[in-house]
């Protein structure tokens, strides 16, 4: 195939991928710049994704499609002196999920830079941006250069993705919803690497959920595309790990923005629930390991939980809100003393506590249908670009494991309009499911690690 792409045929190289043909290394490049320059008709994007769904992509086929995609916009560039200690993290999504607020200044108290590009969310999983922009005057839309700045300042930032970065995931990302590929391993390995890649990092981790209420709904499923995602980073220079961690129950005591960024406050203090600090001091111990600030994987973890013991992941944080855009009186209220955080968030105007309706332990709380009820009061969206509401939440009263009488409280829901109605009180209902106590999973939340080649 010529590379002069008024020549090109889109409609042969959607035909041989559909076909079950492995497109070649310049092909790829051709249909990606086609898509950066919108030289491409939508239907014949969504035509070749499907095509990739259905019939996958070899090894090469993905790196060379990730690569593509990194080199379709802005690459970022960092001092030579931070060559190793610019790193990263990303999560495959779930409920409840805030690991990222807590982390990144975790991993800025042990010395590394981080550039955190995150995204918002979509469906059942939330946002990182959303969560942070829950904050009053908390800006995500900073400058490659103003992103240079903080970190050389602060040591982390949590940012979104800037036009200039990666523009051809942007096209790719948007269709996916709506051509029913978004579960496409390749798909979704080019897009976390690219923008990862493209952030020149020297290590990344990545969290691949499985459960429930994850995009993974098993183990295998997972392994998978976390082999990928390894697999592709480490071709393309970026020191990539991943581990696998159970989501069916939410991460947490807390679902909803605003609530999640007070449960991640508490986390920085040195409190908050276990199984948050548990993913958090694993992460970013693996983290740390990885880029060599620490010699074994449980020194780095103890690395991370001594900076959320002594406060000084908690004064980053700080730092960081404040060279954000979040006022210095406010970022004060909240990282300093034990407030009233409502002082600064919004409340929802209506909160209602619903109680079991049998005794026994608690065997799971169904993530995805707390999600799914949250999204329709508000809480989420279903295309890009919807306004949500920050303080439409949920607090969970009982933990895994816990024995509850009939009657007891199980869970608190902030909310607004339309109001909580019988139906969606029965559906959340149906979350709680409580047992004996042989019933409990007690596997660890963190089942497997893949290790970098």
């Amino acid at each position: 195939m010529s590379a002069a792409r008024g020549r090109v045929n889109f409609a042969e190289l959607i035909k041989k991928k559909r076909d079950g043909g492995q497109l070649s290394e310049e092909e790829i490049c051709i249909f990606v710049r086609a898509v950066t320059d919108k030289t491409i008709k939508d239907s014949q994007i969504g035509a070749m994704m499907m095509a990739i769904w259905q019939k996958g992509m070899v090894p090469a086929e993905t790196l060379t499609l990730t690569r593509a995609m990194m080199q379709s916009g802005e690459v970022l560039q960092w001092p030579q002196e931070w060559k190793s200690l610019i790193v990263d993290k990303h999560s495959t999504g779930g409920v409840g999920d805030k690991i990222s607020l807590p982390l990144a200044p975790a991993l800025a108290a042990c010395g590394c830079k981080v550039p955190m590009i995150s995204g918002r969310g979509l469906a059942h999983t939330g946002g990182t941006l959303d969560k942070l922009e829950s904050l009053p005057g908390f800006n995500v839309h900073q400058t490659s250069q103003q992103v240079a700045k903080i970190i050389e300042t602060v040591g982390c930032c949590i940012v979104g993705q800037t036009e200039e970065l990666v523009p051809a995931d942007k096209v790719l990302y948007a269709l996916r919803d709506v051509t029913s590929t978004v579960d496409s391993v390749p798909l979704i390995t080019g897009s976390i690497i690219s923008k990862k890649a493209a952030e020149s990092l020297s290590t990344l981790v990545i969290d691949v959920k499985y459960g429930n209420a994850a995009f993974c709904k098993d183990m295998n499923a997972a392994r998978e595309l976390a082999q990928s995602l390894v697999t592709v980073g480490n071709n393309l220079g970026v020191r990539t790990g991943a581990v696998l961690s159970r989501m069916d129950s939410p991460i947490g005591r807390c679902i909803g923005n605003s609530l999640e960024v007070i449960e991640s406050i508490e986390c920085l203090k040195g409190q908050g629930p276990d199984d948050l600090k548990e993913l958090v001091i694993c992460l970013g111990g693996y983290v740390l390991w990885m880029c060599g600030r620490a010699a074994t994987l449980d020194s780095g973890k103890k690395d991370i939980a001594k900076t959320l013991e002594n406060g000084e992941a908690l004064r980053i944080f700080q730092a960081m809100l404040e060279a954000q855009g979040v006022q210095p009186e406010i970022a004060t209220a909240l990282c300093v003393g034990n407030q009233d955080y409502f002082q600064v968030f919004r409340r929802a105007q209506s909160q209602i506590e619903l109680k079991a309706e049998a005794e026994g332990t608690v065997v799971e709380i169904n993530g995805m249908r707390l999600a799914e009820v949250l999204h329709k009061l508000g809480a989420g969206r279903t295309q890009p670009g919807e306004p949500i509401n920050h303080s439409i939440g949920a607090e969970l009263l009982v933990t895994l494991g816990q024995h509850v009488q009939k009657g007891d409280p199980w869970i608190r829901v902030h909310y607004e309009t339309p109001a909580l109605g019988e139906d969606m009180r029965a559906y959340l209902q149906g979350a709680l499911i409580v047992g004996n106590p042989a019933q409990v999973n007690d596997s660890p939340l963190i089942s497997e690690f893949i290790l970098p080649n």
